[in-house]
């Protein structure tokens, strides 16, 4: 849909801007606005927390991050750690800003709290901007704060930046029916996004069985109790062996800091990061080392058909390496590499990727601070198949998964197109670019 622009334009002296509405003016943040600074008390000293969380709710960017409102947070501050760090308490309606980590996150306060360093409180000038229009005016900005990162040495803005940020201001009373048409148009739009989320999280929890559900279909089903795997009777000609026993060469990946010999160009380096849906997604974060660095360390070298299982972090998720991959090495991942006259490496990564594969992976992990899997995963019972039988259940998988991820795509897709028109629609109302007033509902 499209609306109407206001019947005269003038310039607004700001780049970003361009011409306004003729009847609107330009404000810098810090004429319309109070500010209030937040802090983090100290957080070794446990009376400066509260533990059952009866004390002062404390937001971090991750609590207000998950939609555009703070009712809730993880942490909260006593009456002690608020005064160590004489943080004084915004109330409902302030609107917060993130000036580092997630630049430019905005959210509105509901509840009474107080918030750490990286973001920045701001309270509406009623007489000149409502805080609605203040919440939406702020959402504009991310596409223009790289700007101001090239004066600092990080990716972060200072109070003073964000004070002098400069905005267009129609009347109080067009600032209403801005923010009602946004609040009305924005509601609508957001309830495509999460219908599609949910078929996004749908489609992803249905990949995720595809693995049992194609093995059932050839006769096996999986005990859902890990202890019965081992004993559990397989179709005829199939067996259940364990790991160990199955493997040419279990390897563990390069284990030690990675400052100095990543580069910016070489051989690629695959990290547990790059381990997504059962494929190697280098591209999302590439990392390479040097050739002569990876030249002398032939063991940690990868095949076509290695099974790669991650031990720290996102622990149990598999991949295997594709043909025409190419040179690479790999950081601190376990490197299965199977016996060809027993098992293909695409099974192999097929059934570890199963619900009981996957959970009897995890159940291998030790140490209670960081987790991490080690050789004992040589003991996870494998349920063997025949040579051909395998090829066919890798052929099934990949079939139905491609439809899965095509069908994930395509939704994943539309999300990104309603969350760019979301973004420009907002920009273009509240900096005059369309003329919502009669649209309000």
């Amino acid at each position: 849909m499209s609306w109407p622009s206001y019947p005269a334009y003038k310039e607004s002296d700001v780049e970003w801007l361009g011409e306004i509405p003729h009847e609107w003016s330009t404000s810098r943040l810090k004429y319309f606005t109070s500010s209030m600074a937040g802090g983090t008390p100290d957080t070794e000293n446990p009376s400066y927390w509260s533990e059952d969380g009866s004390g002062i709710p404390w937001v971090a960017i991750g609590d207000m991050s998950r939609s555009d409102e703070v009712w809730t947070t993880t942490k909260s501050v006593s009456q002690a750690g608020r005064a160590s760090k004489s943080l004084r308490v915004g109330c409902p309606g302030t609107v917060l800003f993130a000036m580092y980590a997630s630049v430019g996150e905005v959210s509105v306060l509901r509840v009474p709290a107080v918030w750490n360093q990286a973001l920045l409180g701001l309270r509406a000038d009623e007489r000149l901007c409502t805080g609605r229009f203040l919440f939406y005016c702020l959402r504009t900005v991310t596409d223009r704060l790289p700007s101001l990162y090239r004066s600092n040495t990080q990716n972060n803005l200072n109070a003073d930046q964000v004070a002098n940020l400069a905005f267009s201001l129609p009347s109080l009373d067009e600032q209403r029916a801005i923010t009602s048409f946004l609040d009305y148009e924005t509601a609508k739009i957001d309830a495509l996004i999460s219908k599609q989320e949910y078929l996004i999280a749908t489609l992803q929890e249905n990949r995720s069985t595809t693995v049992d559900l194609v093995l059932e279909h050839h006769g096996f089903t999986a005990p859902r109790s890990l202890a019965d795997l081992e004993s559990a009777t397989p179709p005829k000609g199939w067996r259940i062996i364990r790991l160990g026993g199955l493997l040419r060469q279990l390897t563990n990946g390069f284990v030690g800091p990675t400052r100095d010999i990543l580069v910016d160009d070489g051989v690629p380096y695959i990290q547990g990061t790059h381990i997504k849906q059962g494929r190697i997604e280098f591209d999302r974060r590439p990392f390479y080392v040097r050739r002569e660095w990876h030249d002398e360390r032939p063991r940690i070298h990868l095949r076509e058909g290695d099974v790669l299982i991650v031990q720290t972090g996102d622990i149990g998720k598999v991949a295997v390496v594709p043909p025409n991959f190419g040179d690479a090495s790999c950081h601190a991942l376990q490197i299965a590499r199977v016996k060809p006259e027993t098992l293909t490496g695409s099974y192999l990564g097929a059934f570890l990727s199963s619900w009981v594969g996957y959970h009897y992976l995890c159940s291998l992990a030790t140490g209670a601070l960081h987790p991490h899997l080690e050789a004992g995963i040589r003991a996870v019972p494998i349920v063997v198949p025949p040579l051909d039988v395998q090829k066919v259940i890798v052929s099934q998988v990949d079939e139905q998964t491609a439809k899965i991820d095509l069908l994930v795509a395509k939704a994943t897709a539309f999300v990104d197109v309603l969350r760019e028109y979301r973004s420009a629609l907002i920009t273009d109302a509240v900096t005059g670019k369309i003329d919502v007033r009669n649209s309000a509902a």
